[in-house]
Parts: structure tokens; sequence; C-alpha cells
């Protein structure tokens, strides 16, 4: 009876971790909240005073584009949070 042929190849070894996983910086999570907070009250601020009659300088001269700030700035923010390790 023939002998069996040994194994030539060497065994698999999985590839060693050689980075430290990544950490967000610190000011990613505040300046996240910041805008979404921001956002929520540029267009809170924006819908009172318009149903109140109420003008701020800025607001007034700036029309709906006001809901185009606000809402910039809270997806400024959801970007900011795909960054968040």
């Amino acid at each position: 009876m023939a002998k069996s042929k040994t194994r030539k190849k060497a065994v698999y070894t999985p590839p060693q971790k050689s980075k430290a996983p990544e950490v967000s910086p610190r000011w990613l999570v505040p300046t996240m909240v910041a805008l979404w907070l921001l956002g929520l009250a540029w267009i809170a601020v924006f819908y009172v005073t318009a149903s109140t009659g109420t003008e701020v300088p800025v607001m007034t001269d700036l029309h709906n584009w006001n809901l185009g700030i606000g809402f910039a700035a809270i997806i400024a923010g959801v970007i900011l949070s795909t960054r968040w390790r």
C-alpha cells in the first residue's frame, strides 16, 4: 500500500491586528448635538415669530429661507453623526 503524502502547505494563520480601533475626535459629539439643537431652535423661533407677527431683524429678511437654514444645520449634524465611532 502506498504511503500518503505529507502536507506541504503551511497552516492558515489569521493576520495580526496592527491598528488600534479608531476613536472619534473630542469635538465631534458636542458639535453634532449643537447643530441639531441650533437647527431645531432656528425653525422653532421662525415659526413662533411668524405666527405671532413679531419681527426678528435677520429672520424677517430671510422669509422661508429660514427653513433651509434650520434643516441644513440638522442635516450637518446627521452627517457628523455618521463619523462617530
